[in-house]
């Protein structure tokens, strides 16, 4: 994984493992219904935590009927060096980790950098739809997937824009 900053992102996406149709079908069905971007998926929620430069620090997974704020341990393990953006499902009733920053649609675009990556790992990876049944193979995919883009995002460099601070990423080149 990718060393810790001081800011960090953290959000989950949804993972589509099979139909929802076909729900119920094998009694060892890894995925749950849940709803993903608006739409019912039979699948995983990925959480995924992010440094400044857009590289993965930590990552883990549950059925996509879980709530966000199944990833706290996530913000948890990085509370003494990052200061952690979050949306608003991350919110807990009993208490926010010290380093969570609860952030307003709308409001600190730097979270942009997490849906970039997500983005780019539905495009060049196929990740949205994963026809791993078995809890051990998707675990393994996920792996494996986070380390392919920690391993290709700086392939030519992580150079910032010297205005802006924006670090460009791109692993489009990588696409078959």
């Amino acid at each position: 994984m990718a060393e810790q900053a001081l800011l960090g992102v953290v959000d989950t996406d949804g993972i589509e493992l099979l139909h929802p149709i076909r729900e119920g079908r094998r009694p060892a069905q890894s995925g749950r219904q849940g709803l993903s971007n608006h739409r019912w998926i039979v699948g995983v929620k990925l959480g995924v935590l992010l440094n400044r430069l857009g590289l993965v620090v930590g990552w883990g997974w549950a059925p996509d009927n879980g709530h966000d704020q199944h990833f706290a341990p996530l913000v948890e393990a990085v509370k003494q060096q990052m200061l952690v953006l979050a949306d608003q499902g991350f919110q807990s009733a009993e208490g926010d980790p010290p380093n969570l920053k609860i952030c307003k649609r709308g409001q600190w675009n730097d979270r942009m950098v997490i849906e970039t990556m997500l983005g780019m790992l539905t495009l060049i990876s196929h990740f949205k739809k994963v026809g791993h049944r078995v809890a051990a193979y998707g675990q393994a995919r996920l792996a494996f997937t986070m380390a392919l883009f920690n391993i290709l995002a700086p392939w030519h460099g992580l150079c910032p824009d010297k205005d802006t601070g924006f670090v460009p990423l791109s692993i489009a080149e990588f696409s078959l």
